[in-house]
């Protein structure tokens, strides 16, 4: 028997997949448990549409993450703080670029999407690596750190 699950089952497949199973396990199981629907045209016609929702879905978010990655490459971060003459009091951390991005540029990043080594501690211009989508689009921010 064919059937389309509703929710993930183990060993069997994920959510919105067409399979096919003995017909006890489907009756005495799956059905009852709701894990599953029986894979009627309208069922497999709904999850065509489902996939091909979010199949646009993603091209739309990997195409909004290309447009991010170029104007980041473009940008420069402007960040002031306090130091004596080459090392800084404090640190800067991925916060603080966050936030600068956010004032100055009106561009929203997620701080653990930056990639940092360590904070930086002394005064001068370093190149910080953004996740965008996944590992498979990254964006480069320079970031200018300089005394008050």
């Amino acid at each position: 028997m064919k059937v389309m699950l509703t929710q993930d089952v183990k060993g069997q497949g994920k959510k919105d997949q067409i399979i096919e199973v003995s017909d006890g396990y489907a009756r005495n199981f799956l059905l009852p448990k709701k894990l599953a629907i029986i894979a009627d045209a309208k069922a497999v016609n709904e999850a065509k549409n489902k996939e091909a929702s979010n199949l646009h879905k993603i091209e739309v978010a990997k195409a909004e993450a290309n447009e991010i990655a170029a104007k980041l490459s473009k940008i420069t971060v402007h960040i002031l703080a306090g130091g004596g003459t080459e090392r800084l009091y404090g640190t800067v951390t991925s916060k603080d670029i966050a936030e600068a991005l956010a004032k100055e540029h009106g561009i929203s990043i997620d701080k653990k999407k930056m990639l940092m080594s360590e904070s930086i501690k002394t005064f001068g211009t370093y190149k910080v690596e953004v996740k965008l989508y996944g590992a498979e689009i990254m964006g480069t921010i320079t970031v200018q750190v300089s005394p008050k």
